[in-house]
């Protein structure tokens, strides 16, 4: 259920004089990588040293009786001390292997603050020795050496990765008198905040309403003390530390399927320009071998499309399913799934195409083989004949 943000409702004044005391949580930077065309089904061991295990989690909030949950495999690295923002930061960093050929890469960055303003320096995180995000695509350079033997057709160089940044804000939220606030009336009345924060706008003043309020129209709460806020770069979780790890996997998920999808996009792109040049042209390879691509392709992207399918599978009426559709309404994942459908098809009325001109080439050849007997059946009658 999508909740959306009144601008013409006043918040409750109590709620908008109390402070917060301060904000406490971690800053979870979210990366995913596409590596290769495809991965090996055999079972990876160890990656860095460290045992690869099978990712778990369990949800905290009301859920079908059969719960579902795809597992991938997953090594948490050793933790790294870093100079950030506001000082010293202890970073834990985990690498979650996907077998359609991608990896996701997560971050930690812990944080206390006394304004949700002062989070908006997190977003380009730089440390004293240089960059996360360069930190992590030299990780992903080195994930895909140590992943060399498992993956089929590697991609080179590695792609731009799909980043998404979740700013985790432990709850409950208390002022300085020590009373909880129900996040939804605080959301009210930080919007322009949270806005804020989420568009990595320093400039609250300049944020227009309609800004603000579309930054922050897609929220979700369960509780009265959890809250889930979500816009295409980042996102906001107000909840209890334990849950924050079923809240962010379904992102990372999210996350990584957008990546995955514009991976394909492009390989249908490569694979459709080859096929109108070789067609509309003479060039070295045959039809045939347009017509084996363009029926590879077909087979793959079927397996793709089901894989993909797979790693965001919901069943019920689940929180965590009302969380995925809205990150995927951000995301545009039905638009990515139309694109790719629509060149799909496009594909297909190739393939047809060149099938049914394959197939009148060899009634062509078989008719005119026919004739041709018949031909020298007369031709061999006519001689037994004047003999």
């Amino acid at each position: 259920m999508i909740s959306a943000i009144e601008p013409t409702k006043p918040a409750d004044s109590k709620t908008s004089l109390a402070k917060v005391q301060r904000y406490v949580g971690d800053v979870v930077y979210i990366y995913a990588f596409d590596l290769a065309y495809d991965m090996t089904r055999e079972p990876i061991r160890e990656l860095f040293g460290q045992p690869v295990a099978q990712f778990a989690v369990d949800a905290s909030k009301r859920s079908p009786r059969h719960l579902f949950f795809y597992k991938p495999q997953m090594v948490r690295l050793a933790p790294l001390e870093r100079i950030g923002p506001h000082g010293p930061v202890r970073i834990e960093r985990a690498v979650k292997i996907l077998p359609v050929g991608a990896i996701s890469i997560t971050v930690r960055v812990p944080f206390s603050v006394e304004r949700v303003e002062d989070l908006v320096d997190y977003h380009d995180l730089e440390f004293n020795n240089g960059v996360l995000q360069d930190e992590v695509r030299e990780l992903a350079e080195e994930v895909r050496r140590e992943l060399a033997p498992y993956l089929v057709r590697p991609v080179a160089p590695l792609a731009q990765e799909e980043a998404y940044t979740v700013f985790c804000i432990q709850s409950p939220l208390a002022t300085t008198d020590g009373e909880a606030l129900n996040t939804e009336k605080w959301l009210r009345a930080h919007r322009r905040s949270v806005a804020s924060l989420l568009t990595q706008e320093p400039d609250i003043d300049h944020l227009s309403n309609q800004e603000a309020d579309e930054s922050t129209g897609r929220y979700l709460s369960y509780y009265e003390h959890d809250l889930v806020v979500v816009d295409w770069d980042a996102a906001l979780i107000v909840d209890q530390p334990e849950n924050f790890d079923e809240t962010l996997y379904v992102m990372e998920l999210a996350n990584l399927q957008l990546a995955e999808l514009e991976a394909y996009d492009r390989m249908l792109d490569d694979a459709l320009e080859r096929s109108y040049r070789d067609l509309s042209e003479h060039r070295a390879r045959t039809r045939a071998d347009v017509l084996r691509e363009l029926r590879d392709i077909r087979i793959d992207l079927a397996r793709f499309n089901d894989e993909l399918s797979n790693i965001t599978k919901f069943f019920g009426d689940w929180h965590l399913a009302r969380i995925y559709e809205n990150i995927s309404a951000r995301f545009h994942l039905g638009d990515w799934h139309r694109s790719i459908d629509g060149k799909l098809k496009t594909l297909d009325d190739l393939y047809q195409l060149l099938k049914h001109d394959q197939n009148n080439r060899w009634m062509l050849i078989l008719e005119f083989t026919i004739v041709l007997l018949f031909i020298i059946d007369l031709i061999i009658l006519f001689l037994g004949l004047k003999r």
